[in-house]
This record gives C-alpha cells, sequence and structure tokens, in this order.
C-alpha cells in the first residue's frame, strides 16, 4: 500500500500541461522594473540565483519549479500593468515622484517589521521595522538623523522650483489678467551636478553633511607619501618600512573608520575556555573549517584544469557577523541570527565528496566540535530548502553576543578602495601596505605580542571562518553552474574543469578571480596510454 500511496501523490501532483512562461527578455524585465535581485527571487522560488540567470538567459524550467515562476511572472507583470495605469490617470501638470532607489537585496536580510512601532535608534521618531535587532527607518526621507539641514531662505526672484516639488502656483484674481511668463531662467547649479563633463566636485557623507572627497583624510595614501618620501623615493625600503608597521597603521585606520559608529565593542572581553590554548604552542578549541579537498576520480579521458585565485579573500571575510560585547553562554539547538560567536554542534553526515567539499573542511575525527557562526550559517543554509544538500546541524550549546554584519564595514571599504587605487595606479607600494594591513589585522587579533589594542580571538576565527566558507560558495557556484570542481584549498585556491570565465569575472578587483595556473590530467582518448608518440 506504501508504493500505491506514494504513486498515487505523484500522480496527483502531476500536471500534463507546461505552465507558459514568456520570452526570457520579458522575465528579466518584469524582474528588474520591480527591482528585485535574483537573490531576492531565488529565494523565494527555493533556488539558487544563478538558476534564475540561467532562466532569463533561455533556460526553462520544469516541473514545480516551473509553476512557481510562472506564478511571480504572471503576478509582476499584473502588479506593473496596474502601475502604469495608475500613473497614466495622473493629470500632465502633476511632476513625477522620483522613485526611491531600492535598497540592496543583502542589506535586507535582517530586516523585520515591527508589530508595535518603537523609537529609531538613528532619530527617536517612531520606526516600523527593525534591522539587526535595532528599530530604524528604512526610507531615509522618513528619518529625522538623516535629514537635510533648513534650506535658507531663497531669493525674492527665484522661480525654480527645489527638485521633486512643484513650484507654489499663485492664484489669480477674477477680473485680472495672468501676468505674463518671465523668460525661462539658466538651469542652476544644483540642477546641472551629475551630468558629467568633468566639472563636478565628488562628495562622500560626513555625518548629517556631505564633504568633497578631496578635503576627506587619507590615513593610506599620507602614509604612502611620507614613506616615499622619508626614503627618497626607494620603492622596496618605504614598501618595507610601511609593512612593518603596518599592525599600528591598521588599527588607528579602524579607529579613525568607527568614529561616530553605532555600536561599542569590547576591545579586552573575558574569554570563555575554548578560546585558550592547550599549550603554549598549541590551538584552541576552536575548528575553523579551512578547506583541503581533491576531487578523488575525474572521468577518463584528458582534461585541462585551470587553477583560480581568489582576490582579496581576508579583506572580503571583513563582512561577517561579529559579536560586539562579552560572549554568554547558552544551552539547546536554537541559532539566534541576531547573535553570533560559537557553537558546539554535531555536524551532519556529508554524502558529496565525490563532487563537492565539506563546508566542514577536512576532519576525520567523529562526534561534536566547536564551529564558528560562518560555519553554523553555512550548514544550516546548506541543509535548507534551497540546497538541501544534507541534514541541519544539532546545536548543543553556544557562546555568543549580539551581533553585526557591518561592524568593520567602513575599515573593509576604505582597505578596497586604497587597493583597487594602487592596481589602477600600477602603485606597488600602496597594494603591499594595504594587504599587510588587513592580512596581519586578522592573525594578531588572537593572542599576539604585537596588537595589544584589540584582543578578540573569537573575531579572529570567525573573519577566517567567513573567508573558508565564502570559497566553498564559490566552488558550489561552479558546480551549479555545470563546471567540473577538482580542487579545494585554504581561502583563495579554487581549481575548476570546464568554462570557468561564464561563471566568474576575471581581474584583480575583490570581486573577481585570476588565473593561478593551469594544467593537464589524464591521456588523450585518442591515443593508448603505452603508444608510441609517431613512426620509429
Amino acid at each position: 500500500m506504501t508504493d500505491r500511496h506514494a504513486i498515487d501523490a505523484l500522480l496527483a501532483a502531476a500536471s500534463p500541461d507546461r505552465a507558459p512562461l514568456p520570452t526570457a527578455e520579458e522575465r528579466r524585465r518584469l524582474r528588474e522594473e520591480l527591482h528585485l535581485s535574483r537573490a531576492q527571487l531565488a529565494a523565494a522560488l527555493g533556488v539558487s540565483a544563478s538558476t534564475i540567470g540561467g532562466w532569463e538567459a533561455g533556460r526553462e524550467p520544469g516541473g514545480e519549479q516551473r509553476e512557481k515562476y510562472a506564478y511571480f511572472l504572471e503576478g509582476a507583470a499584473a502588479k506593473l500593468n496596474a502601475a502604469a495605469a495608475a500613473t497614466a490617470t495622473v493629470p500632465d501638470d502633476v511632476p513625477a515622484q522620483e522613485p526611491a532607489e531600492p535598497e540592496p537585496a543583502d542589506a535586507l536580510d535582517d530586516v523585520e517589521e515591527l508589530p508595535v512601532p518603537q523609537a529609531c535608534v538613528l532619530c527617536g521618531q517612531p520606526a516600523r521595522h527593525q534591522v539587526e535587532g535595532f528599530p530604524q527607518h528604512l526610507d531615509p526621507a522618513e528619518c529625522a538623523a538623516t535629514a537635510p539641514a533648513p534650506a535658507a531662505e531663497p531669493a525674492p526672484d527665484a522661480d525654480v522650483a527645489a527638485p521633486g516639488r512643484a513650484a507654489d502656483a499663485k492664484p489669480v484674481r477674477p477680473g485680472r489678467m495672468e501676468p505674463p511668463q518671465r523668460p525661462a531662467q539658466p538651469a542652476r547649479s544644483g540642477r546641472q551636478s551629475g551630468r558629467g563633463g568633468g566639472h563636478g566636485v565628488k562628495v562622500a557623507p560626513v555625518g548629517r553633511r556631505v564633504q568633497a572627497t578631496t578635503d576627506l583624510p587619507d590615513p593610506i595614501g599620507s602614509a604612502v607619501a611620507a614613506a616615499l618620501e622619508e626614503h627618497g623615493g626607494d620603492v622596496e625600503a618605504a614598501t618595507a618600512a610601511l609593512v612593518k608597521r603596518a599592525i599600528p597603521d591598521a588599527m588607528a585606520l579602524l579607529d579613525h573608520t568607527r568614529k561616530g559608529g553605532r555600536y561599542d565593542i569590547v576591545a579586552h572581553p573575558w574569554l570563555p575556555e575554548i578560546l585558550r590554548k592547550q599549550t603554549a604552542r598549541g590551538a584552541d578549541q576552536v575548528w575553523e573549517a579551512r578547506p583541503k579537498w581533491t576531487r578523488p576520480e575525474l572521468p577518463a579521458g584528458q582534461h585541462e584544469v585551470t587553477a583560480l585565485d581568489i582576490n582579496g579573500a581576508y579583506l572580503s571575510a571583513l563582512k561577517t557577523h561579529l559579536p560586539l560585547g562579552q560572549l554568554e553562554h547558552s544551552e539547546g539547538n536554537h541559532h539566534d541570527r541576531k547573535r553570533s560567536g560559537l557553537h558546539l554542534i554535531t555536524p551532519p553526515v556529508w554524502d558529496h565528496d565525490a563532487v563537492l567539499p565539506n563546508p566542514l573542511g577536512n576532519r576525520d575525527e567523529p562526534g561534536p566540535l566547536w564551529v564558528t557562526e560562518p560555519t553554523l550559517r553555512l550548514l544550516l543554509r546548506v541543509s535548507g530548502p534551497k540546497y538541501g544538500l544534507c541534514d541541519p546541524p544539532e546545536i548543543h550549546e553556544s557562546w555568543t553576543s549580539g551581533a553585526t554584519e557591518g561592524l568593520l564595514e567602513k575599515f573593509r571599504i576604505a582597505l578596497k578602495d586604497a587597493r583597487d587605487r594602487a592596481i589602477a595606479d600600477d602603485d606597488p607600494v600602496t597594494l603591499e601596505y594595504v594587504k599587510a594591513m588587513y592580512a596581519k589585522f586578522v592573525s594578531t587579533l588572537g593572542e599576539s605580542n604585537y596588537n595589544r589594542e584589540l584582543y578578540r580571538t573569537d573575531w579572529m576565527h570567525l573573519i577566517r571562518a567567513q573567508a573558508f566558507a565564502n570559497l566553498w560558495t564559490k566552488a558550489f557556484k561552479a558546480y551549479d553552474e555545470g563546471l567540473m570542481v577538482v580542487r579545494a584549498m585554504g581561502t583563495d585556491e579554487l581549481h575548476l574543469i570546464g568554462d570557468w570565465r561564464v561563471v566568474f569575472p576575471e581581474g584583480r578587483g575583490v570581486t573577481e578571480v585570476k588565473v593561478k595556473d593551469t594544467y593537464t590530467v589524464g591521456n588523450d582518448p585518442q591515443q593508448p596510454e603505452n603508444a608510441p608518440d609517431g613512426p620509429a
């Protein structure tokens, strides 16, 4: 009877007619005009973002996924048609409102709607949402903390309306002729900004105001210029001096980017026993999930393998959920996304070693182990409906604190921008200096005699583990796009077979990859292994 029930359920779910879908171009247009990212749509449909990209390139979904996708596209078209119809009824003399720029999908991961409005942490006014547990306005226009200062009184002859507002119309008394229109005034400076031409002033937000970027302090550029001047333009000597002082300079840059920060951090917290080294030269109890995986077998034949180098792996890993305060202990199989730290888990069984590395890394010993927040989040993600690759891990106890993903974001962006400029300007001094800053920043967060300002061994483990999790995510993306994953090692090495340029952009930026090596594996199927190369 069990088999028959299964067959009946299968027949009930089957549909002889495939849901109709619009063209590939129309699919993409509908999503983009609703300001939805591929990641947002993929999460709703239970697939990967790369799968959405394939559908928008012409691939056809099947089964239940096709039904869901067709339902979304039909609803998206109806929503856009309704909006277009509403816009068509607006009188011509009413200026159109400029649409607000949509928030990036990544920034909305921890947004929740509040049942009762609470005071915004930025301006104190009632807010209907919370971000990472903190009540605040999602629209800057609603937040008093970001409202512009009152403008000066306009000159009496000013008749140009402010952007986004209609000019106040003066009533005309009965029996009087409407005054003649003034000649058109020349465009004012505020209206021609952003048109290009090389005459604009680039600005950046500084508190409530904006400031010209040329007037902002540049600690990295100033340090490089001073070192070159001190060593008479000797590139090697200046680089050596900057690398030597990379740790204190990184701490100074962190303080500089943290000015006016929203969160206070505990720089020297009490640490639980699991973060203390077992011996003088030994390790603590935290497992970082470092991958060192090689595919056990390749298909018969000859294969060209490309070893890719992931740029700025530790720099990208600075964007991770970091605990703000002292870690607190809890027990039970529960994960709070608003907190971050270390977790004792029993990991799930991994049955995909033949094609993909284990998200837990190479670990031979069975049983529970202490893992970091990035590792746990990765395991929970791959065990969820989007991936369905394993069972969820079992959490036994945790050491966590309230956390945020953006704690080091300004610090990371300052280093990334300096790195990008150094690459564009072919500046090896700045490039080596920046590399030393973020690499040594991470490596000295633990028990180090070189860094006395910030003692967060938990952060060191979390940032490293985030780099390993990022590499695993890239390996899965390659696998999901049809490439063959051959090796995954450390934070930045990924060996692939196939046209990897379709999946990953090539370059030196932190979102790009570059070729480290290419080599051939296997025998030419056209020639036996022991056959002579040619006639004797």
